[in-house]
């Protein structure tokens, strides 16, 4: 598996395993298939409401603790100082876990100031219940903030990044301040399967278009977090290392930008 070192000297996998929309049994299911070929990085958040699903899954795994990598994200109504500490030792609870490997602050809050959320983190950092601290949905201006109040501590940046909403400026200014994007909905929430230059540069390379747009974004040093809920896919998403990215694959897949932007709930203003 891929890896790429953070800011701090600490190391991420480039896949992991989204969870958003898996829940109970299911969840537990797919966590344990993930491990079983070969993930170790798991990514929730306290809003997908399935830490226990994932405790059970970890638990149940012959993976090592230390071998593990695994996200959690605080909700906008917790990123108070007292707020946010009390909700990431909840998150802890609920995950059987005794520190993340990465916590995120989910979405950014109007009411609550970058600063006094990312204190509280960066006391948890401090306690050892966080071995990396990031953020998520934080456009230009908002990581300029963050990074005036805590210049060395947000090593990650977890943003909607696929072939169609390709976010070059924001990936230069996190390449010039040493932050790694992580993209979620990389396969544009199915979108991929369904684009003609994809389902083509596929047939001419014999991989999936997601194996496509998957390695187009590591290829870019920009981690991912597809979710799969079946073994297929799982595996298919994994295979995707082996192999050379085509160059006139990556020329092709510049050009599919179309600021094809799905989660927009309206703070940030991403425009």
């Amino acid at each position: 598996m891929k890896e790429f070192e953070l800011k701090n000297g600490n190391k991420m996998p480039a896949l992991g395993l989204g969870t958003s929309g898996l829940r109970g049994k299911e969840c537990t299911q797919v966590v344990k298939e993930a491990l079983e070929l070969g993930y170790r990085q798991v990514d929730t958040a306290d809003m997908y409401g399935n830490h226990r699903a994932i405790a059970e899954a970890l638990n149940e795994s012959d993976v090592r603790r230390e071998d593990l990598f695994i996200t959690s994200k605080i909700q906008s109504e917790d990123l108070e100082y007292k707020k946010l500490k009390k909700a990431a030792d909840r998150l802890l609870n609920e995950l059987d876990l005794k520190y993340f490997d990465l916590l995120l602050i989910h979405w950014p809050s109007p009411e609550v100031p970058v600063e006094e959320s990312l204190k509280a983190m960066k006391e948890l950092k401090e306690a050892g219940k966080a071995k990396n601290i990031g953020v998520s949905n934080f456009t230009i201006p908002l990581l300029k903030e963050a990074l005036a109040a805590y210049p060395d501590l947000i090593t990650v940046n977890q943003v909607e990044f696929h072939p169609t909403l390709y976010q070059k400026e924001l990936l230069d200014f996190a390449f010039k301040n040493d932050i790694i994007l992580t993209a979620y909905a990389p396969l544009a929430q199915g979108e991929v399967f369904e684009n003609s230059v994809l389902k083509s540069l596929g047939e001419k390379y014999d991989k999936s278009p997601a194996q496509l747009a998957l390695r187009w974004l590591v290829e870019k040093n920009i981690a991912v977090i597809p979710k799969a809920s079946s073994k297929a896919h799982l595996k298919n998403n994994l295979e995707i290392f082996d192999w050379d990215f085509p160059i006139d694959a990556a020329r092709e897949m510049e050009l599919l930008d179309q600021n094809n932007r799905l989660i927009d709930p309206g703070y940030p203003n991403f425009d």
